[in-house]
């Protein structure tokens, strides 16, 4: 069996390494794609040295809007599956590239699988819930990473025999990992102790990038930062924007290190403020209170089993949590299956569990095959 993998920009350089590992382990030849988009996929292993996703082919998909990515790899995905002709496509998360990718291989012969199916926020005005939605509505196997993200794909007309639960591959990389991050000299050499500083971990995409949210979130972080010192991994475009401004005193900004570093951080932090859903995930998995400063969240899960609160972007509520979160953390919990096995169970059902194998021998319909016909029988389900 031929498996293309894909991978993106950002911590999608990791998240399909557990899978392509354990479908290799189970004698499939393993072809890893990179999309490219804003970090060089060779940058990614960052001075700690995090092993990352080492692609067989990059596309070279460089910056621009969601319809000049997402025509770009359409465009250069095509002629790559066309000459390799995979059996099973993999993407995984909700970037421009994988909807892409997922778009060309439904038109093609080969079963697409979609890792972290189901994730809903409900709010359209995100680019990445559009991204999230069709992509799940074409694929063949829907690798869920929570109960939640099951029941979201149940409420659209998802059929059982898409859904699995396999746990959150993303915890994977994190486990496989930590130990060496929290060995390394990461906090040493920012001047930081464990427990001793919180993190902020904004993106230019989410709350960074619009410059009245910005600036309106400062003086909530100066109030933070008197109760916690903080420390802000800035890419260099943001750091600029912070440089024109008065800021907390006691919040070091610092240029991005590689994937250990930032695991280093937010394992060893009192408390995370982000807007990103990968690190809501990450510190529900290690157990660190986080504020997610949105409204809304696709990642429940992280609500109710673990330790993240969604604060939005009012300053009052957010020093209010914040300090709420700092003298008295809420109990860690983590969501069932979120045990570093994950990519076990994808690749078990793609190579091992025997209905994958039957659809390419054309022994048992394929989802989308049967999807055609509830649509010719009048089916008005979304998936």
């Amino acid at each position: 069996m031929r498996v293309i993998c894909i991978a993106g920009a950002g911590p999608g350089d990791l998240t399909l390494k557990p899978v392509m590992d354990a479908l290799a382990s189970r004698g499939a030849e393993v072809i890893g794609v990179h999309a490219g988009g804003r970090h060089d996929p060779s940058a990614g292993a960052g001075p700690a040295g995090a092993p990352g996703l080492r692609p067989d082919h990059y596309l070279g998909v460089g910056p621009g809007s969601h319809a000049v990515r997402a025509a770009a790899v359409l465009t250069a995905f095509e002629l790559l599956a066309e000459r390799l002709r995979p059996d099973v496509v993999v993407v995984a998360g909700d970037a421009d590239s994988a909807l892409a990718c997922a778009l060309v291989t439904a038109k093609s012969g080969a079963l697409l699988g979609h890792v972290g199916a189901g994730l809903r926020s409900e709010d359209w005005s995100v680019p990445a819930e559009v991204n999230r939605v069709v992509t799940d509505r074409v694929s063949d196997y829907l690798f869920a990473a929570s109960p939640d993200a099951v029941a979201s794909l149940r409420a659209e007309g998802c059929t059982d025999d898409r859904i699995r639960l396999v746990g959150n591959v993303m915890v994977d990389c994190l486990l496989a990992n930590l130990d060496r991050a929290l060995g390394g000299d990461t906090l040493a050499r920012l001047g930081l102790t464990p427990r001793g500083y919180g993190l902020v971990a904004l993106s230019l995409a989410g709350t960074a990038g619009d410059p009245a949210a910005l600036g309106s979130l400062l003086p909530a972080l100066d109030r933070v930062a008197r109760m916690c010192p903080l420390v802000w991994p800035a890419h260099p475009r943001l750091a600029a924007r912070l440089a024109g401004r008065s800021r907390p005193e006691r919040l070091l900004v610092v240029r991005p290190g590689g994937y250990l570093d930032f695991v280093a951080l937010q394992a060893s932090a009192l408390l995370v403020l982000t807007d990103s859903g990968g690190v809501q995930e990450a510190t529900t998995a290690l157990g660190v209170p986080c504020l997610t400063l949105r409204d809304t969240t696709e990642r429940p899960v992280t609500l109710a089993q673990g330790t993240n609160q969604l604060v939005g972007s009012d300053p009052e509520r957010i020093v209010r949590a914040a300090r709420a979160a700092l003298e008295t953390p809420p109990p860690p919990r983590r969501p069932a299956l979120w045990d570093g096995h994950a990519g076990e169970r994808v690749a078990a059902e793609i190579v091992g569990g025997g209905t994958a194998a039957d659809r390419l021998r054309g022994t048992v319909p394929r989802p989308r095959q049967v999807l055609a016909q509830d649509a010719d029988a009048g089916s008005r389900s979304l998936c």
